[in-house]
């Protein structure tokens, strides 16, 4: 064994490949790995449904009808029970090893979990229910998938007496947002498919055409037929934002479209996404992207 490699959470190294700490609660187990040498089409499956998340490093996915991917920090990937990985490790060393996370959850809890909220926060639509795909599902994780990951890894490794409890609700909260995730990322995303089945995809097209417009909740309610408070409550339950950030977030998305014409300027990029002033524009896109629009033109032009 390499005495240079040193496992992140003190365990001890068995392997340099896939070197694995496993924690359990009723419902989920967590396994955590580091990886500390270059290694090819190592094989891993498990028993229940899977949240695998990429902690540090570089993997190569290999899954049955997929091309290779890469496998990145800040993606997650749900897989159904018993469904085979073989696994690159190209960039591991034991300097700047790979690391990762495995979490199983019980089928049971996953259903448990979906039919509760199919029952307390029914969706828009009737005919549309909540439900938890795993099937080769890869997400980029947003800010609090994130958090609950962290969370997760620090209780399962506390010593607490309400350790079990406070698992459970985080899986949970998890298997929830999950689960909006998905929903929110195939309305925006499929738009077009679900358009005339879906009065929130309806919407979402409403304001995409119309960005350029005024547009109040009271508008986009009508739209959807639904009344003021209901439309909001639904539309952030599945979009995972309120109509406000939303449109906000969509003219953000088209100014920086704009911004990269080498022909617009930020003047131009400003009104024709929505805004009606320039310091209104420069101060959102700035609390958006970190950035002003004149360094984002900059970077991305030179």
């Amino acid at each position: 064994m390499n005495c240079e490699a040193i496992s992140a959470w003190g365990n001890r190294l068995d392997t340099l490949v896939e070197n694995k700490l496993t924690l359990s609660h009723d419902a989920a187990e967590l396994h955590l790995y580091e990886t500390f040498q270059q290694a090819s089409l190592i094989e891993l499956r498990f028993n229940a449904p899977v949240m695998t998340s990429m902690l540090s490093g570089r993997k190569v996915m290999h899954l049955n009808q997929i091309d290779p991917f890469d496998y990145q920090p800040g993606e997650s990937l749900l897989l159904p029970s018993d469904r085979l990985m073989q696994i690159d490790f190209p960039d591991a060393t034991t300097q700047e090893p790979t690391r990762c996370l495995a979490l199983t959850i019980s089928d049971d809890f996953i259903r448990q979990t979906v039919a509760e909220l199919n029952e307390q926060v029914p969706r828009v639509e009737r005919a549309d229910q909540w439900q938890l795909d795993t099937e080769n599902y890869l997400l980029k994780n947003n800010a609090e998938i994130s958090w609950l990951i962290d969370k997760l890894m620090h209780l399962f490794r506390e010593n607490n007496p309400f350790k079990p409890f406070f698992i459970k609700n985080t899986l949970r909260e998890l298997i929830v947002r999950l689960s909006q995730t998905q929903v929110s990322t195939k309305l925006l995303t499929e738009t077009s498919q679900h358009i005339n089945t879906n009065r929130l995809a309806y919407v979402v097209t409403y304001i995409r055409e119309n960005l350029t417009h005024a547009l109040s909740v009271e508008e986009l309610s009508d739209k959807a037929c639904l009344s003021k408070s209901h439309f909001f409550r639904l539309f952030k339950s599945e979009l995972g934002m309120s109509p406000a950030q939303f449109i906000l977030s969509e003219r953000i998305r088209r100014a920086k479209a704009i911004l990269s014409n080498p022909t617009k300027s930020v003047t131009d990029a400003c009104y024709e996404s929505g805004f009606n002033s320039v310091t209104h524009f420069s101060n959102a896109f700035r609390a958006l992207e970190q950035i002003s629009p004149r360094q984002f033109k900059r970077q991305l032009l030179g």
